[in-house]
């Protein structure tokens, strides 16, 4: 009997996941526990294995669609099985000629200059990735074209009839045509020509770009942040002579102690991880009316990922040697850009640390990342005029921006949140030593 393999339960904030690509063919022989499919949540790309035995008879969601948590995403059964009512894509019983996954749905938008942009969609049509693709790169307008595949979507082997019976062109307007920026005019002959030919400049300098995955979760809850916390940010900077000293002695240290790799940011949170513990009003969540203090410093650090902005947490900071602290540091910044980081290493933070001093940022204003009550901006070194003994020295200073949820915390103890950071980034040699 054929069974449906559901989208599994991804933890308790997950809610759905698009597919990133099909590991099995329909038709194929598949066993439980073999890789099924690739998928991308709003926060971690993972790997969902068949909990079914026998032949690929469907996958129900096409690669780069979305599937709702528990929802079935394709079926297992034998040859021959009936699969009326679960299968919408291609199926053992009625395969496609040629590998032809994914459909894709245009919406209507405003028309562009160009009736073979993708943009300039009057009506849906269903057509599948490789098609479109043969579209674009043909300039052929698919609008009227009848698909042969499954609920009458356009595939490859349609996109190839509708060249074949295109209109001949003359070599140089072909020429012209293949490159995509000329397209053809409402009035050509039977022999195209350039003379029918019209530009299409201003339709191929628009992108549509999908929001969705871990981008659209990143929109909804900055939003949410600004709409939901009354945000107020506080300024100040840390002499960094200290810091600038030692990491220079790490990296110069015996390879034996393991010590090179610690870098400026690593020594930072080192900094942040011993001062909160202080500040347990800062070291915070506010959920369901409720301020839940916390004596354990779990840091999660903003990691710049190709997915997107990730926030991973190194659980029981304070309690982690220099070393330690930044291996694990290191480790989970790798894991998000490599796509490999699990959903639960995103979850439970008490504190958020942005460092953008790579970046050249002086200062900024972080935006919270909510149940927590406060975030720290960290800027680039500069250079700072300070007075001592009646003249002017320049010396090494680093930004620190401090966002704080109004609603929970008040200026002055944030403030001296800061002042106690400050000190511990003046004083990093001793405070490694402790």
């Amino acid at each position: 009997m054929a069974e449906s393999i559901v989208l599994p339960k991804l933890g308790n904030t997950v809610e759905s996941a698009i597919i990133l690509a099909w590991h099995v063919e329909v038709g194929d022989s598949i066993t439980a526990g073999d890789l099924l499919c690739e998928i991308e949540t709003d926060k971690a790309t993972l790997e969902v294995e068949s909990s079914a035995t026998g032949i690929l008879l469907a996958r129900l969601v096409d690669v780069g669609e979305e599937a709702a948590v528990l929802s079935d995403i394709a079926v297992v059964g034998e040859v021959g099985e009936s699969i009326d009512g679960l299968a919408k894509v291609e199926s053992a019983q009625h395969p496609s000629p040629r590998p032809d996954v994914g459909t894709e749905v245009d919406h209507a938008g405003e028309p562009s200059a160009s009736p073979y942009d993708d943009q300039s969609r009057t009506e849906a049509i269903r057509i599948s990735p490789r098609a479109r693709s043969l579209a674009q790169r043909k300039r052929l307008d698919t609008r009227g074209l009848s698909g042969s595949g499954p609920a009458g979507r356009i595939i490859e082997r349609d996109i190839e009839a509708a060249l074949q019976n295109r209109q001949s062109a003359t070599p140089v307007a072909q020429a012209m045509l293949d490159s995509g920026d000329y397209r053809l005019g409402e009035a050509a002959s039977s022999r195209v020509k350039k003379a029918d030919l019209l530009p299409v400049a201003e339709a191929r300098a628009v992108t549509e770009v999908p929001l969705r995955g871990t981008r659209k979760t990143i929109a909804a809850r900055m939003l949410h942040s600004l709409q939901s916390t009354a945000q107020l940010t506080l300024h100040a900077s840390a002499d960094a002579t200290a810091l600038k000293a030692l990491r220079v002695r790490l990296k110069n240290s015996p390879e034996a102690l393991g010590l090179r790799g610690i870098g400026i940011n690593e020594l930072l949170l080192f900094a942040v991880s011993r001062a909160l513990p202080q500040y347990p009003n800062i070291n915070a969540r506010f959920e369901n009316d409720a301020i839940y203090q916390h004596a354990a410093v779990h840091l999660a650090q903003a990691v710049d990922s190709e997915r997107g902005l990730l926030a991973p947490v190194l659980r029981d900071a304070d309690q982690l040697s220099l070393r330690k602290l930044a291996e694990g540091a290191q480790q989970l910044a790798e894991a998000c850009r490599a796509g490999k980081i699990r959903p639960d290493q995103l979850q439970g933070g008490t504190f958020t640390v942005s460092n953008l001093g790579s970046l050249g940022i002086k200062s900024f204003t972080p935006v919270l990342n909510p149940p927590q009550v406060a975030l720290l901006g960290m800027g680039a070194l500069q250079l700072k005029p300070i007075e001592r003994e009646g003249e002017v020295a320049f010396v090494p200073h680093i930004g620190l921006s401090l966002t704080i949820n109004h609603q929970i915390v008040d200026g002055a103890p944030a403030a001296r949140f800061l002042q106690a950071l400050c000190h511990n980034i003046a004083d990093i040699d001793l405070l490694a030593l402790g």
